[in-house]
């Protein structure tokens, strides 16, 4: 038992490291083994979808715990949502179970090209219907981008185990290395997540 533990710890170390070095040098202020810096969006905030409505909710930081997760936090611009659509289609292919495991998508509405919030705003509705099981939350005044001193005109993904701690995170484009290793990574930590809650179960 105890060894199966160890085992499950060192494979999540070890992917750390591969998957964190290369974004060393990223203008953020992530830090592994630690929450995000807290914040709160009452600007926009969270989609929450009732049969095909759609109403708004405030949000904040502190519920990114509980579940795995994977996220992205992106500039209402289309050339900010392409640099990451090779991760999105992976992490849906994945097929994660939505029990323990969530992509949250963060849209900051207070970067986007004059005139086009409202279009934005839309699209994202559009996703959060045709993804219900996804967390959607608009940031209308650049909250996240401010506190976590993210770059302008571009997305940033991070990973959360279930305690809310970064694991990893990179500013811009994921090369499909990146990609592939970043999905291993969601595999091992949701494993770890599933083998923890089982033993709560026992105890």
């Amino acid at each position: 038992m105890k060894d199966n533990r160890w085992r499950g710890v060192f494979a999540i170390m070890l992917m750390v490291t591969l998957l964190y070095l290369p974004g060393l040098a990223a203008a953020h202020n992530f830090v592994v083994g630690k929450a995000v810096s807290p914040i709160a969006i009452s600007d926009g905030g969270e989609l929450v979808l009732n049969d095909d409505s759609i109403r708004y909710q405030p949000w904040n930081s502190a519920q990114l715990a509980g579940k795995v997760r994977i996220v992205q936090y992106i500039a209402g611009r289309k050339s900010a949502k392409k640099k990451n659509s090779l991760l999105i289609k992976a992490v849906e292919k994945a097929h994660f179970p939505d029990d323990v495991f969530q992509p949250t998508t963060i849209v900051n509405t207070d970067d986007v090209i004059f005139g086009t919030s409202y279009f934005v705003r839309g699209k994202i509705e559009k996703n959060k219907r045709r993804y219900a099981w996804a967390q959607f939350i608009i940031d209308g005044g650049g909250v996240g981008r401010n506190s976590w001193q993210l770059p302008e005109e571009s997305s940033t993904i991070f990973v959360l185990n279930h305690q809310g701690q970064i694991v990893w995170a990179k500013d811009g484009g994921l090369t499909e290395k990146e990609v592939s290793e970043v999905i291993k990574l969601l595999w091992v930590l949701i494993s770890e997540q599933e083998r923890s809650a089982a033993k709560h179960e026992t105890d």
